[in-house]
């Protein structure tokens, strides 16, 4: 379970981006989080990464306090996230597989292992045919997809997905969450920002609304965003 408590977020410009955040992901769940430009989300997403610290207030993960721990952990807590950026974060030079392989490598793993896991989560996401092309031959879908075999490679229990069809198509963005919803029917917490509320209510899943750093709504139903 994630429980995020009474978290404030201050900025040195004097920006407020939480105020008092509440919120709790039960293991295992999809959940939507939505909000204007400015609202928290993104800072909601990197306070949860530690890339960010909290001004005051808790985040809890699984019974751990992440907000106290110590500097030389937090590598091997970000290993038990798998995350999907917007901007898809490749490298354009390396092969499909390559990219892939990287987060394995960076983490000691095995060569065989390597070849192995690799393949199966290109085949989850349909690249295998793929895994030789670079990556700057793909389209904007076909990288998200390398984005997501990538965050899915060391078998995280949460994936966090930043805003991750703000760069392709309508029709790419609904088959990148329908790969999200069945990566979470494993099992896998699925934590999803995004501004595409046609997108949304396309899934029947929880949907949190956050306004000027605070919770506003948490349910199916979301007022228009600008």
């Amino acid at each position: 379970m994630i429980e995020f408590k009474n978290v404030v977020k201050n900025y040195e410009t004097g920006t407020r981006a939480l105020d008092g955040l509440n919120l709790i992901i039960p293991d295992g769940q999809f959940l939507f989080i939505v909000g204007a430009s400015g609202s928290g989300k993104s800072t909601l997403l990197k306070i949860f990464t530690k890339e960010e610290e909290p001004s005051s207030g808790k985040v809890i993960v699984n019974g751990l306090d992440i907000t106290t721990m110590k500097k030389r952990k937090i590598p091997y807590y970000r290993r038990s996230l798998g995350i999907v950026f917007q901007d898809f974060r490749l490298i354009e030079k390396m092969t499909v597989f390559e990219n892939v392989a990287f987060a394995m490598h960076v983490i000691g793993a095995h060569p065989r292992e390597v070849s192995s896991r690799v393949d199966y989560v290109l085949n989850l996401v349909d690249l295998r045919d793929k895994s030789s092309r670079k990556v700057r031959e793909l389209s904007g879908g076909e990288k998200q997809r390398v984005g997501l075999a990538r965050a899915l490679v060391n078998n995280p229990g949460i994936i966090i997905a930043d805003e991750p069809t703000g760069n392709i198509d309508p029709a790419m963005s609904f088959d990148i969450v329908n790969l999200l919803s069945s990566i979470n029917e494993c099992g896998t917490t699925v934590i999803m920002v995004t501004h595409d509320i046609t997108l949304v209510k396309m899934f029947n899943f929880r949907v949190v609304e956050i306004s000027h750093g605070r919770l506003i709504n948490d349910n199916k139903k979301v007022v228009k965003i600008e």
